[in-house]
């Protein structure tokens, strides 16, 4: 299923305006871990939204860069926040990111990759989840894919099904934790082959045992966001 998406988004790279407004390569981008190898994430950090933003912001300010940036299947010990991700029956919790977060500032503009219509839209409102969501269905060569923008404002969601969306047009912003599901400010941006019936959501964690069948639907963003040059080592 993904190998041909994946050809078609490579081939087309130069099509792509940037998700956000980035110089490159003049600003830089910092990679943030949220996995366990980072002792910096306390359960008190966790569990605090001010002390988490905080420390976001730090890192951004520490690398003097523009974002922080990462994620993409990164097993992530941040979802010990939530109960939204962990199995109410005890078992396998889902920890595996299959999209890439983009961290900055409420307000940032977001922008279309490409054209695409409003495939769905929702306010996903718990604590952990995306928040305000929006999803656009996209078509190249032939071959139909889907974007999805996590942890929007919710102001962004005055919006319709099918309505047309204008490569490199602002249709939304970072929104701030009261509604993006209580997050420091970013954007989740995630590339998805077939949405497999949702609507206004698509799984953006997955268990680890799942993670052959999910990340075989959700490649790599960097295919379009072409950000990786930006990241300071």
């Amino acid at each position: 299923m993904l190998q041909p998406l994946v050809t078609v988004l490579k081939k087309n790279a130069h099509l792509f305006h940037p998700v956000v407004p980035i110089s490159k390569p003049q600003e830089r981008l910092v990679a943030l871990d949220f996995s366990e190898s980072n002792t910096q994430l306390t359960q008190e950090l966790l569990e605090n939204i001010d002390l988490l933003e905080a420390w976001v912001q730090a890192q951004i300010k520490s690398h003097n860069a523009a974002f922080g940036i990462g994620g993409y299947a990164e097993l992530r010990k941040v979802y010990d926040r939530s109960s939204l991700f962990s199995d109410p029956e005890g078992g396998e919790p889902r920890r595996l990111h299959l999209g890439v977060d983009i961290w900055g500032p409420a307000g940032t503009q977001v922008f279309a990759p490409l054209g695409g219509m409003v495939h769905s839209f929702a306010f996903n409102d718990r604590i952990g989840d995306y928040g305000a969501t929006i999803i656009l269905l996209h078509q190249l060569e032939g071959i139909p894919f889907y974007t999805l923008y996590g942890h929007l404002s919710v102001r962004d969601l005055a919006i319709a099904e099918g309505q047309y969306i204008n490569r490199g047009e602002v249709f939304a912003h970072f929104g701030v934790p009261e509604e993006n599901g209580h997050w420091p400010p970013h954007l989740h941006f995630q590339v998805i082959a077939d949405m497999q019936e949702h609507q206004g959501d698509y799984p953006g964690v997955c268990r680890f045992s799942e993670r052959e069948a999910y990340l075989s639907n959700c490649p790599d963003p960097e295919l379009i966001l072409q950000l990786q040059s930006c990241v300071a080592s």
